[in-house]
């Protein structure tokens, strides 16, 4: 799959306390975008397989636990084109604090 962007990961753990809590960030961020980046999913079954903790939200969106369960990435997924339009990054507490489906 075609991670956009992987900025807006980069962006997030650089906003994160430097030292252990931004290497910490970054690793579960590196993770997550390594294990998208060589998926090939063809549908939701499919991406299940690889994050089994991933909700499929509505439109398309799907939420993914990354870190544990310490952060969340809020990606549009288009398995057609092999897409993943990453809409949001942020710690468990700021994804709470939104509302997904109008994002």
């Amino acid at each position: 799959m075609n991670v956009i962007a992987k900025s807006a990961l980069v962006e997030f753990w650089n906003r994160q306390p430097s030292g252990l809590p931004q290497k910490t960030a970054r690793a579960a961020m590196m993770e997550w975008y390594t294990t998208a980046s060589d998926a090939r999913w063809d549908h939701f079954d499919d991406l299940k397989k690889t994050f089994n903790s991933a909700d499929y939200v509505a439109d398309g969106k799907v939420v993914f636990d990354v870190g544990g369960n310490k952060y969340r990435i809020v990606g549009l997924v288009a398995y057609r084109t092999k897409r993943i339009f990453v809409l949001f990054v942020g710690t468990h507490g700021e994804y709470d604090r939104i509302d997904v489906r109008a994002l």
